[in-house]
């Protein structure tokens, strides 16, 4: 089969995969399907080229049904994938035995891959490093992690699953990984400086022997304009060359200045990498954003798995919120933490400090925490910028507007007035958000996009007949406005 034809399939459907997935899930699609390469079409068969192991199975256990679909409406009814896995060249490994879904479950030997010859580690030359320093091998490092920032503490979520368990099987086996350097993206205020830390300290629970190191991106280019400055480059080089799991944060700050820092980092990666120590880096964009880096540095970021974490949903929100009432011990009422969860939902860090500021403001002032209380102090917090509205927020104010639980949008219950505040959800997260429609549906009782044009429809022709729904609508649309 011609070149163009296998490449033409794949952009097709690449176009799908893009629009279903709609805007809001655009790093998603940056992530986990731009990086694939269409390399054979055999017949109704497209064979694709994908980075590792883990990123198979991520898109497998995540995207398959979608793959599925998008395969079979450009190859037909008997469409299949089959995926190539290439590792990287400069790590022995052993043949990779991975279960095809095209191939009914059956293991398969993938015909595909280039994979490298295995070496023997004992029989391995090893050349005399010029940079050391006698006896600095027998000092302790400081590992500069904050102990109070560990796995345990922070909360998993659909937002940062993926990052939260790459990082745990990082610390189980450091450097031997396929997701080697762990690039952790993310905007501010996420938990990305969290996590990095968290997988250091489960490093050193599990693997005491192993010297771990935390430094943020200025303190390292500090540290090698010192050694510049005192001729003592070959010791600063020679000490992170000894670090067995290196935790670089913020990189972006590297962006179009220290040239010479981010080639100092550059060798000191490349040697880490050839010894299989574990790399991880954080920075608040992914590799293919960054500007101002080295393009050979740049290549180095790509190598692993770079994994972003999002906005927390609203469960997620509470469920931090507990976990910090809980490790304070402090009680507060359902109603209370739900109203500041709903209310608050940029980032993590502006979810605690407003518990902070609630909690201080009912100590200093001798209050009990109400939800009045609560009300006045979060509409005083968020009234300096504009909140934005979403689906688990618009759901909240359908269903204490109908005096319904919110879970009750995610049963299958043909009851009229759970039926009508799903459609009256949809209708609004279609007005109001800039979701998809197939967004909108799996955030609302997980339903297809025809549900929710369905719905959409119905309450529009609701609202010119059914006095009721009429002004139920205008009644939404008057606290939407508020919020």
């Amino acid at each position: 089969m011609i070149e163009e034809d296998y490449k033409r399939v794949w952009t097709e459907c690449l176009e799908v995969i893009k629009d279903t997935l709609g805007p809001e899930n655009r790093k998603a699609y940056d992530t986990w399907f731009v990086p694939i390469v269409p390399l054979q079409l055999d017949g109704s068969v497209l064979i694709v080229q994908v980075p590792n192991h883990f990123f198979y199975e991520y898109i497998e256990s995540h995207y398959l049904g979608l793959l599925k679909r998008v395969i079979r409406m450009q190859l037909g009814p008997n469409g299949m994938l089959k995926y190539s896995i290439v590792m990287d060249q400069t790590i022995p490994t052993e043949p990779l035995v991975m279960t095809l879904p095209s191939q009914g479950g059956r293991p398969v030997q993938n015909p595909l891959m280039d994979l490298p010859v295995n070496i023997n580690k004992d029989n391995a030359r090893v050349i005399p490093n010029p940079f050391v320093i006698p006896g600095i091998q027998k000092t302790r490092v400081n590992s500069q992690l904050s102990p109070n920032y560990t796995l345990e503490n922070f909360v998993e979520g659909d937002c940062n699953r993926l990052a939260r368990s790459a990082g745990y099987a990082v610390a189980e086996k450091p450097g031997d990984t396929s997701f080697n350097p762990l690039l952790l993206h993310s905007s501010v205020g996420l938990g990305k400086t969290h996590l990095a830390n968290a997988i250091g300290i489960k490093t050193k629970e599990l693997h005491p022997d192993k010297t771990v190191l935390y430094v943020s991106s200025e303190q390292f280019m500090q540290q090698f304009s010192e050694a510049g400055r005192t001729n003592t480059t070959n010791d600063f080089i020679h000490f992170y060359e000894m670090i067995d799991v290196l935790i670089v944060d913020d990189i972006q700050f590297w962006s179009g200045k220290g040239q010479k820092t981010q080639e100092a980092f550059f060798h000191i990666f490349n040697y880490l990498h050839r010894r299989k120590c574990q790399i991880i880096i954080t920075s608040d964009k992914a590799p293919g954003e960054l500007q101002g880096l080295e393009p050979r540095l740049l290549s180095r970021l790509k190598w692993g798995l770079s994994a972003d974490l999002q906005a927390p949903d609203v469960e997620t929100r509470k469920a931090i919120l507990r976990q910090k009432l809980q490790n304070d011990g402090i009680e507060m009422a359902d109603d209370v933490i739900e109203y500041i969860a709903y209310n608050i939902n940029a980032n993590v860090r502006e979810l605690e400090g407003a518990l902070i500021s609630l909690i201080a403001q009912s100590s200093l002032n001798r209050k009990q925490i109400t939800l009045d209380l609560t009300k006045q102090m979060i509409d005083k917090y968020v009234q300096s910028s504009t909140r934005e509205i979403t689906i688990d927020y618009i759901q909240k104010v359908v269903c204490d507007t109908l005096d319904l639980p919110v879970e009750a949008i995610q049963q299958t219950s043909r009851k009229r007035e759970i039926v009508q505040a799903r459609q009256l959800s949809m209708y609004f997260a279609k007005k109001i958000t800039k979701s998809s429609l197939a967004v909108i549906g799996m955030q609302c009782g997980n339903k297809d996009h025809a549900t929710v044009l369905h719905a959409c429809k119905t309450i529009e022709n609701l609202r010119q007949t059914d006095r009721f729904i009429r002004g139920l609508v205008d009644d939404l649309e008057k606290k939407f406005a508020e919020a």
